[in-house]
């Protein structure tokens, strides 16, 4: 079939180039489409749809865009010279037109004179143009070939046709307003979709559209809904990109990857704007010398270890005695400075991969490297009281701490008025039986490390920003929700006001970067958003709950093993306690150091101080479930006190 328009044709075409033109195809890829025998995974990175720039240019009769889906055009290959199929086989009259009809229109070439078109009422020189005698008007040669931009795109079941000239509207595609060409439904009419939107590549890498500022692995396939089961199945994630979440409309297009749960917003995926959506960093490192940045590097690092190494008096002051005698205990304490036997017993640092447990008694934080101060009556058994260094070096006093201003804060080993010394935090709101920076007058309390928290951090989750400290009181009912673990913020947290982002301050303070766990023989990183390569569900290798992956979790790529973040502790205290409730991050009992007994009157036997399991049953007294609480428990029979119950019936009390 000759596929070239030559001079000849001049008797039945209203105006052709003087070359012979040749029939260019648009079409779309299918490189996806080959033998079976070739692995799919090497065009992986391959963009299957004729992007926006892959067209035939500018149609040299009537001014408009080759587009890809118009799927052929006409070409010189001697010169720069295109036009569209249907115009360059326009008729030199037309009878009867459905803009005209029962007239008969005379085509003219085009002219440097102006003119009206009668249907788009628009002026127009230099396009070719039909004339009507009958009515002496002129359609200009796009109202005249409207009816054949057409779209049978695969987001509508009916034909698109385009719109009369350029518009100001909202995309039904994305959602967004956009100013240019649009494709209209000829049949339901309110589907309306920009020519930006429809030419969307089904396929894209979002590396190659977003100037490397966010990459991913696999290619992204466009889907042209995102109905609220599936959202809601996958836990309603958030954009990669802005990390905000999807509209409720459940129409506006997406791209998604088949093979790990990431999801972009189409105008997050193909934004042009070099670095969009990136956080560029807002602040410069030499005006906050002293900047913490989160989270902490592993279990053995934590806020209060930071600020008391960054202290001159701390710094002056270490190794002052192998013998110390401090306020918090009433036996002297011994410098332990290595990993050694004495008098025939040993003292195994903190580590969870070998079961063993040894907590401070002060921060109530894992010892985990020497040199740390422990009882002179340790190796007997008779008291297994252990302090870091750094918490002998503590002062006495906060002055002007910003959560309570009136009264200055005294350093307290145990709070008096509290039973078994717990107390529940102020700022972070965890119960801790630690040392506490306290106002006794006023009953605040606060446990040692958010006595020290900044006024500004960093965190991995979001960064280059600063996250400012703030307190959001009980009654204020704005709808802020932590980035960690989705759940409301109502008191102390940290906000980053150029996103709008909120983090609790147990979540950027109290998870660590890298964990071990006994349940794998690699470390686990912290992760803040579904991994990569990960098809299936989210499980807890410890409590074995499905859970959701947008909150924060740990997660070991190797054996893409997963856990929920106040799961992984737990080795910490009881391996047999299990996640708690779904919109905790933190491990509740953290900073509770269990052990220890008590008397109660009325009882033959002495009650340990541990954590509720749900074979420990009923509380004796109150008859509530003792599971994911704080307890008292005989060791030599079946007696268990919740810990509200055994703070009323401690009518005795003969502490250890």
């Amino acid at each position: 079939m000759d596929n070239t328009l030559v001079e000849k044709d001049r008797l039945h075409r209203p105006f052709i180039h003087d070359h012979p033109l040749s029939l260019v195809h648009l079409y779309r890829d299918n490189k996806y489409e080959n033998s079976d025998k070739e692995d799919e995974d090497e065009h992986e990175d391959e963009e299957e749809f004729v992007e926006e720039g892959h067209h035939g240019g500018q149609c040299d009769m009537c001014k408009e865009r080759i587009w890809s889906f118009h799927l052929c055009y006409y070409n010189c290959k001697s010169c720069d010279y295109s036009l569209h199929k249907f115009c360059a086989e326009l008729p030199r009259t037309h009878e009867n037109h459905p803009l005209d009809p029962g007239h008969r229109l005379e085509f003219r070439p085009p002219s440097s004179y102006e003119r009206k078109c009668f249907v788009c009422n628009l002026e127009f020189k230099d396009v070719a143009f039909y004339y009507c005698e009958v009515c002496n008007e002129y359609m200009d040669i796009i109202c005249a070939t409207v009816s054949e931009h057409k779209v049978s795109h695969p987001s509508h079941p009916h034909q698109l046709v385009q719109m009369f000239g350029p518009i100001v509207s909202n995309c039904r595609a994305c959602g967004g307003k956009h100013e240019g060409v649009f494709f209209q439904c000829i049949t339901c009419h309110m589907f309306r979709i920009s020519v930006d939107c429809a030419l969307l590549p089904t396929k894209l890498l979002i590396q190659k559209h977003t100037y490397a500022t966010f990459t991913h692995s696999h290619p992204l396939t466009l889907a042209y809904s995102f109905p609220y089961l599936d959202r809601k199945a996958r836990y309603f994630p958030l954009c990669r990109v802005c990390a905000k979440g999807f509209h409720s409309n459940s129409h506006l297009w997406i791209y998604k990857c088949d093979k790990c749960r990431y999801y972009v917003h189409v105008g997050c995926a193909t934004s042009k704007t070099p670095g969009s959506g990136k956080t560029f960093k807002n602040f410069k490192e030499d005006e906050h010398s002293n900047l913490l940045h989160c989270p902490f590097d592993d279990e053995g690092d934590n806020l209060l270890k930071r600020h008391m190494c960054n202290q001159k008096e701390f710094v002056g002051k270490q190794h002052d005695g192998e013998m110390l005698n401090h306020s918090s205990h009433q036996h002297p304490l011994i410098l332990f400075d290595k990993q050694t036997s004495v008098d025939k017993k040993s003292i195994s640092l903190h580590d969870p991969m070998k079961r063993t447990q040894l907590l401070c008694d002060g921060c109530v934080k894992p010892i985990m490297t020497v040199p740390f101060y422990k009882c002179s009556r340790y190796v007997d058994e008779q008291c297994c009281f252990v302090l870091h260094e750094w918490c002998t070096k503590l002062p006495t006093e906060v002055k002007d701490y910003v959560g309570h201003r009136e009264h200055s804060l005294f350093l307290l080993p145990k709070v008096p008025s509290k039973f078994f010394g717990v107390f529940e935090c102020d700022i972070c709101r965890l119960q801790s039986n630690g040392f506490a920076y306290g106002c006794a007058k006023c009953e605040y309390y606060v446990d040692i490390n958010c006595a020290f928290i900044p006024e500004e951090i960093t965190h991995d989750a979001h960064p280059n920003h600063l996250l400012y400290k703030v307190n959001y009181l009980s009654h204020d009912l704005s709808n802020r929700f932590c980035k960690a673990c989705r759940w409301s913020i109502r008191g102390w947290g940290f906000h980053c006001p150029t996103c709008d982002f909120y983090f609790h301050v147990g979540c950027v303070l109290l998870l660590p970067r890298v964990i071990k766990h006994k349940c794998d023989k690699h470390p686990l990183s912290l992760r803040y958003e579904p991994a990569e390569n990960h098809i299936t569900e989210y499980f807890c290798e410890i409590c074995e709950d499905e859970f959701n992956p947008w909150v924060w979790f740990y997660h070991c790529t190797t054996c893409a093993q997963s856990m929920h973040t106040d799961c992984a502790p737990l080795i910490l205290q009881c391996e047999q306690a299990t996640h708690v409730t779904y919109h905790e991050t933190v491990y509740r009992f953290l900073n509770v150091k269990f052990g220890g007994t008590i008397k109660i009157k009325g009882h033959p036997h002495r009650l340990t101080f541990v954590q509720g399991l749900e074979s420990d049953g009923r509380c004796i007294r109150c008859r509530w479930l003792l599971q994911y609480k704080m307890i008292f428990k005989c060791l030599e029979c079946d007696f268990a006190l919740d810990y509200e119950c055994a703070s009323i019936l401690h009518l005795s009390i003969d502490s250890v």
